[in-house]
């Protein structure tokens, strides 16, 4: 029995790891000026997922931003229970997100930055604020998005963003609210 589970798990692993870097590597083109630069990158992050209620986002524009097996990582806190990273595909993002982007309106922009870089990788801490509406006196959210980003010497792509959100007890650091 312990043969044949060796045995299943072999050849039926591989299949799979190809099968999720085959789904996680069909990214559409990236515009160039979207990819041209760390800023331009950020820029584009934050543009792509923002717009009013009833207008749908681009999320092939979204998808060309990340490398092949980007993922996208929110902290998740449940009532009484420690935080847990909730790991995403860029797709099941556009999936989980989508919907509600488009129906409540949200507008997400940088409020500061704090980058380090080396070579042909930049990690970039990456504050944010939300809003429903662009004209909203004050957000509804705020937080830290940290972003990975690789440089293949052509273009930049995201591979990681990871993030937690602003709430008392865990305000944004003052260090990160600069640029």
């Amino acid at each position: 029995m312990r043969l044949r589970l060796i045995t299943v798990a072999v050849i039926l692993l591989p299949a799979l790891a190809r099968a999720q870097a085959t789904a996680d590597s069909t990214a559409p083109r990236a515009n160039p000026a979207d990819v041209a630069s760390v800023d331009a990158i950020i820029a584009s992050l934050y543009d792509v997922i923002s717009g009013p209620a009833g207008q749908a986002r681009d999320w092939n524009r979204f998808r060309s931003l990340f490398a092949p097996g980007a993922r996208l990582i929110p902290t998740r806190r449940a009532t009484d229970a420690p935080p847990r990273p909730a790991v995403l595909t860029p797709d099941e993002y556009a999936q989980r997100a989508g919907s509600a982007l488009t129906q409540n309106g949200f507008f997400e922009h940088e409020i500061g930055r704090s980058i380090d870089r080396f070579g042909a990788i930049a990690q970039v801490f990456s504050a944010y604020e939300s809003k429903r509406s662009a004209s909203d006196a004050k957000p509804f959210a705020r937080g830290i998005n940290s972003i990975q980003l690789f440089d293949d010497g052509t273009r930049w792509y995201v591979v990681t963003i990871y993030w937690d959100s602003e709430r008392p007890g865990n305000p944004i650091p003052e260090k990160y609210l600069r640029r």
